[in-house]
């Protein structure tokens, strides 16, 4: 008897005003990611719209808005590789560890070199703790730290484990305003004025962080984003939609009937052949369309159940037109 599977992310009938899908934004300098979501919700009448993966204002590139059902999506995203272009400038530090703040001078970066700044980099890889920065959205005692900060306080986040895949040296610019410039591949919740700031420390001499590029989300790219400003009509934003699932990691495919299809966006668990492996998988329609996501259950095992795969209540992915 094949697997026995039931939605974890399923969808319902209801037609959404807008398709659902995925826009590659590339976000301009000043603008915040919420701004972003909100000129494209006007823009193009759809019920829901978000983003993966808040930008600072200052920083720019790849932001995926997510439209209608997608947004569903957006905890499977946080879980892609990003990668980033930053300017790391050398021999002053700021209270918000990158550019928006009073520059406070602490040692001349005149002497170090590239090789040195390289050195510096090498504790950038891996795992490892990080401290954020005082100024931002985590919670210290409750409270978030930015609050804390411009009150005048002095927060302290905890520090957290976080993964860098890949630290290159791109480029450095020595002199009395030395600055490196990086790329970071790395996973959710690493901050880049952190490592800005941590590198000036290890190199005595402060650090902040300058411009920042995301360069690639996962498999998004800045080279095939488009500019919100460049969108003027809903019909702007459907001809550049890509699938929902450009945003999800790799996940083992089933193929789910019409019968099993209708089952699935009940709620009810339905049995798939051939039989999938353990861990999360995505179930497409016959058209190739994804359905629904789920994950194998080998708690739910028999002589010939191969994985069951539980209903996350609420979480319905719709189809687009």
């Amino acid at each position: 008897m094949p697997p026995l599977l039931k939605a974890e992310v399923g969808a319902r009938r209801k037609i959404p005003t807008f398709p659902v899908g995925i826009l590659n934004v590339d976000k301009a300098a000043g603008e915040t990611s919420f701004a972003v979501v909100n000129r494209l919700r006007r823009l193009t009448g759809a019920n829901r719209v978000g983003h993966a993966g808040t930008l600072d204002p200052l920083a720019t590139g790849v932001l995926p808005i997510l439209f209608e059902s997608a947004t569903r999506l957006a905890e499977f995203a946080l879980k892609l590789p990003k990668t980033y272009v930053a300017d790391i400038h050398l021999g002053f530090t700021t209270a918000t560890d990158d550019a928006e703040a009073e520059l406070q001078p602490v040692g001349d970066p005149s002497g170090l070199s590239a090789a040195d700044v390289l050195e510096g980099l090498a504790p950038f890889s891996g795992r490892f703790l990080q401290e954020p920065p005082a100024f931002s959205a985590v919670k210290v005692d409750g409270t978030r730290a930015y609050k804390l900060a411009r009150r005048g306080d002095e927060p302290k986040p905890r520090a957290r484990e976080v993964e860098v895949y890949e630290s290159l040296l791109l480029d450095f610019t020595p002199g009395p305003y030395a600055v490196a410039r990086v790329e970071i591949r790395c996973g959710s919740g690493t901050y880049l004025r952190s490592i800005a700031r941590d590198l000036g420390r290890g190199l005595n001499v402060g650090g902040y962080l300058g411009r920042l590029v995301r360069t690639a989300y996962g498999g998004l790219t800045i080279d095939s984003a488009v500019r919100a400003a460049d969108l003027n009509a809903a019909e702007d934003v459907r001809a550049r939609l890509l699938p929902a699932e450009v945003i999800l990691p790799d996940m083992e495919q089933v193929q789910l009937n019409i019968e099993q299809e209708a089952m699935v966006r009940q709620g009810r668990a339905v049995r798939v052949f051939p039989e999938p492996g353990p861990g999360r998988l995505r179930a497409h329609d016959l058209a190739g369309r994804l359905v629904a996501l789920g994950h194998a259950d080998p708690l739910r095992r028999s002589r010939s159940l191969a994985a069951h795969v539980r209903a996350r209540q609420g979480a319905q992915l719709r189809r687009g037109r």
